[in-house]
C-alpha cells in the first residue's frame, strides 16, 4: 500500500491541516503497520520519518511515500509528537534526543530496556514539561474496553485471582532479524508479556509485589528457516518465566511467558471474581470475543463492535487529542513505567529467589467514552500485515 492511498480527500484538507503533526524514528518491520494505523486518525498528520541507517529510511520512504530525513533534521522539524520504533536497547538514547529537541515522545513497548532507563526518561520529560506516551495501546481496543466495562460494572464482583499465558516458540522462524528478541530488554516477558501486564493494570490497577521464576531452555538457538536459516543466536535473557503478581486491589494473578513452547491450550487471560469469571482474547490484538459467566451459570460470549482491527497508533491519536484538551492521555508514561518496573522486578525476583515490592504506582487510565472514535476523526483503512517491533 502506498502512502498516497492513505491521503485525505480534497474536502478533508482543512481537517488535515489542523491535525497534529507527528513523525517516526525507526524504519524497521513494524513501520508499515504504524503508517497504515496512523492514517486512520484524522487528528494526526504524518510529516516524516528517519532512521540511523539511511538505506533503511530510503527504502521505507520509497515504498510508502513518507518523506525521509536525517534524525537531526526530523527533530528540528514541525512534528509535535515523535514516535520511537527503534529496538528497546535504543529507547533511552532516542527518547532523550526527542525530549531534548522539545518534542513529545511516543515510544514502542517497552518504555526502555530497563526500569532505570525508563525512570530517567520520565524524569527528563517532567523537567522539560513534555509528555511521554507508550505502547501497547491495544487495551484501548474494543476487547479491552468491553472487559473494562464488565469489570467496573460489578457483575463479576471483586476480582480475586486470575491467570495469563503467553507461550509460543519465539520469533526465530518468521522475523527477519530475531536476534534482538534474545537480548536484555527483550525476551518473552519484555517483548510480549508487556501486552498482558498493561491489560491487567488497566483492568485492576497497580501491582504491589511480584515473585518470579525464570529459565533459559537453550543458551544458543538456531534460526530454522528464512534468509538467515542456520545462523546461531546467543540467548542473553530468560526464555521461560512464571510470575506471581499481587495487585493493590487484592487480586493475585499468575503470568506465564515463554519462547520455548510449540503449542498449548491455555487462555490468554482469565479473571476470577467473587460472583463470576471472565475470559479475554489476545491482548496483542484490539478486538476478539470475550466470555463471561455469573457463578456456575453458562458461559456467555460477547464481541465488541468498535476498534477491532489493526489500529497501531491509536494511543498516539489519543495522546494528540489529550494535548489539545488538557487531559491525561491513556497510554501514558506513568503506566508504562509501572509495567516496566513490574517486568524488571519479576526478573530480579527470579534471580534472587525472593519476592520484590514495587516502588511505583499508577492510576488506571480513563475508560474510553462513547464519542472516542469521533474525537479522533477515526476512519478505518485497509490493514497491512504487521510484525512485532
Amino acid at each position: 500500500m502506498k502512502m498516497n492511498d492513505l491521503h485525505l480527500k480534497p474536502e478533508g484538507k482543512a481537517m488535515q491541516a489542523a491535525a497534529t503533526p507527528v513523525a517516526i524514528i525507526g524504519a524497521g518491520d513494524i513501520f508499515p503497520a504504524y503508517v497504515a494505523g496512523l492514517a486512520q486518525f484524522g487528528n494526526l498528520r504524518l510529516v516524516g520519518m528517519a532512521d540511523a541507517r539511511p538505506e533503511a529510511a530510503a527504502a521505507q520512504s520509497q515504498a510508502l511515500g513518507v518523506p525521509a530525513f536525517s534524525v537531526d533534521e526530523l527533530l528540528a522539524g514541525e512534528a509535535q509528537i515523535v514516535i520511537n520504533l527503534t529496538p528497546p536497547q535504543a529507547h533511552r538514547a532516542v527518547g532523550e534526543a526527542v525530549l531534548k529537541a522539545g518534542k513529545h515522545l511516543y515510544t514502542e513497548k517497552p518504555l526502555a530496556g530497563s526500569f532505570a532507563d525508563g525512570a530517567a526518561l520520565m524524569e527528563l520529560a517532567a523537567a522539560q514539561g513534555l509528555r511521554i506516551g507508550c505502547a501497547p495501546d491495544t487495551f484501548l481496543g474494543g476487547a479491552g474496553q468491553l472487559a473494562r466495562t464488565l469489570v467496573d460494572g460489578g457483575q463479576l464482583g471483586r476480582i480475586v485471582a486470575g491467570q495469563a499465558t503467553m507461550m509460543e516458540r519465539g520469533p526465530d522462524d518468521w522475523h527477519p532479524n530475531p536476534a534482538f528478541f534474545y537480548r536484555p530488554g527483550a525476551g518473552p516477558l519484555m517483548d510480549m508479556g508487556v501486552y498482558y501486564l498493561t491489560q491487567l493494570v488497566q483492568l485492576l490497577g497497580p501491582i504491589t509485589r511480584v515473585n518470579g521464576m525464570a529459565h533459559t531452555s537453550w543458551p544458543i538457538r538456531q534460526i530454522p528457516r528464512g534468509p538467515r536459516q542456520g545462523e546461531s543466536i546467543q540467548v542473553e535473557t530468560p526464555t521461560h518465566l512464571v510470575a506471581g503478581l499481587e495487585f493493590e486491589q487484592g487480586a493475585f494473578i499468575t503470568l506465564s511467558t515463554s519462547f520455548d513452547v510449540w503449542k498449548h491450550k491455555s487462555s490468554h487471560i482469565e479473571l476470577y471474581g467473587e460472583r463470576g469469571s471472565l475470559v479475554l482474547p489476545d491482548p496483542n490484538q484490539f478486538g476478539g470475543a470475550l466470555e463471561s459467566c455469573e457463578a456456575d451459570g453458562d458461559w456467555l460470549s460477547q464481541t465488541p463492535q468498535v476498534f477491532t482491527g489493526r489500529h497501531r497508533g491509536l494511543g498516539v491519536a489519543d495522546m494528540a487529542e489529550a494535548l489539545r484538551s488538557g487531559r491525561q492521555h491513556r497510554a501514558n508514561g506513568e503506566m508504562a513505567l509501572h509495567v516496566l518496573e513490574a517486568m524488571d522486578a519479576v526478573l530480579r525476583a527470579a534471580e534472587k529467589k525472593a519476592p520484590v515490592s514495587l516502588r511505583t504506582r499508577c492510576a488506571r487510565p480513563d475508560p474510553v467514552n462513547p464519542g472516542f472514535a469521533e474525537s479522533l476523526h477515526f476512519q478505518a483503512k485497509p490493514a497491512v500485515q504487521e510484525q512485532s517491533a
